[in-house]
């Protein structure tokens, strides 16, 4: 069984890692040039995730570059409210710690054999068993797994499903070494995630573990093309920067001050999602993990959903040595109602996001009662 994963994103590497800790060979073919490509973002909140990285062996491992202090949290209203701080203890469970995606990919990445992941492969099509990359490379399969984003080219062979934009755009933006240029910041941000949630927009800043805070600010209710008509000049950061704070009338200036203090990094991103219970019917040589299958909003559950796929499919694979059509079935069958789950949360929490007094009404959902 010639088993191709195209992507080596989280999902990915986790399902080529539990077939090898399982004896099943896998070739994960991937567009970048190399791991140091392009950055991987900022952190992760890993929860349920925990399970496929128990399976894959590698939980000890992950334990030891988490970062337990990321689980603190600030919730505050624009006007500088502090509706709720939490600290975690020192010797608090690791049940939600926080790790840089980076580092979880290359906990992942080195723990397959040489050989496994073939860098600079872009996947173009495929079909009769037959992959095509950029390039004119070609290589064979038995099942081919698309663990290859939210545009993925793989979900084409399955569905005619395409992300759809979810009226919301965010801008992200960094301060670099932030205990060291602007410690006053730092103190007020803390050890994990920092919230400001306003009536349309939000501010969330995260503590990496390279000392960096990556800030998100989030415009709800706004069209698509947004970041081309929000008078934003993105080619001009400090003049973008001053057009953000413009867009934050009534802020506390402790907030505007964390846009000011950001480097030249200014990246708009639309928000997107597949639609919530996405299925599609089996074929026994192509299936999906991640946010190939199951693209959701940004709010926690993705990188975990993305991990348990990788995990769960390498075990029904392993379960059913010679039948792909068997363990390809009892993957989706558990995929589907799990990832519809997850994503129906997931967008609860993001009408929560989008809806007036967002700050008082996720209160109430971190603390119910």
């Amino acid at each position: 069984m010639t088993i191709a994963i195209a992507g080596a994103g989280l999902g990915g590497l986790a399902l080529a890692r539990v077939l090898h800790v399982n004896g099943i060979d896998a070739v994960v073919y991937e567009r970048e040039s190399s791991r140091e490509a392009r950055g991987q973002g900022g952190m992760l909140d890993i929860h349920s995730g925990q399970l496929a990285l128990r399976e894959a062996g590698l939980l000890d491992r992950f334990f030891a570059i988490a970062r337990r202090e990321g689980q603190d949290m600030r919730l505050l209203e624009p006007d500088g409210t502090l509706l709720l701080k939490e600290d975690t203890p020192d010797d608090a469970p690791l049940e939600r710690p926080e790790v840089d995606r980076a580092d979880l990919r290359d906990l992942l990445l080195d723990s397959l054999p040489d050989g496994v992941v073939r860098w600079g492969h872009a996947f173009e099509s495929a079909g009769d068993g037959v992959l095509r990359f950029a390039g004119g490379a070609t290589a064979t399969y038995d099942l081919l797994v698309g663990a290859d984003g939210a545009n993925s080219l793989v979900r084409a062979l399955l569905t005619d499903a395409r992300p759809a934009h979810i009226g919301q755009n965010v801008v992200e933006l960094g301060i670099p070494d932030i205990d060291h240029t602007h410690p006053g910041l730092a103190a007020m941000v803390g050890r994990g995630n920092y919230w400001v949630l306003g009536d349309g927009l939000s501010l969330g800043a995260q503590r990496n573990g390279d000392g960096r805070v990556r800030i998100g600010l989030s415009f709800y209710h706004t069209a698509e093309d947004w970041p081309a008509t929000s008078g934003i000049p993105f080619d001009d950061p400090a003049a973008a920067r001053a057009r953000l704070i413009d867009l934050l009338p009534g802020w506390d200036s402790r907030f505007t001050a964390l846009i000011d203090a950001c480097d030249d990094m200014i990246v708009p991103r639309p928000v997107t999602t597949l639609p919530v219970g996405l299925t599609w019917p089996p074929r026994p040589d192509v299936t999906l993990i991640g946010d190939a299958a199951h693209l959701m909003p940004p709010v926690g559950e993705g990188a975990n959903m993305a991990l348990l796929d990788g995990a769960l499919l390498g075990l029904a694979l392993a379960g059913h040595p010679g039948d792909v059509a068997a363990a390809v079935g009892e993957y989706e069958r558990e995929m589907f109602e799990r990832t519809s789950a997850a994503a129906r949360m997931s967008a609860e929490i993001q009408e929560l996001l989008m809806s007036p007094d967002a700050a008082r009404k996720m209160l109430a959902f971190f603390q119910p009662g």
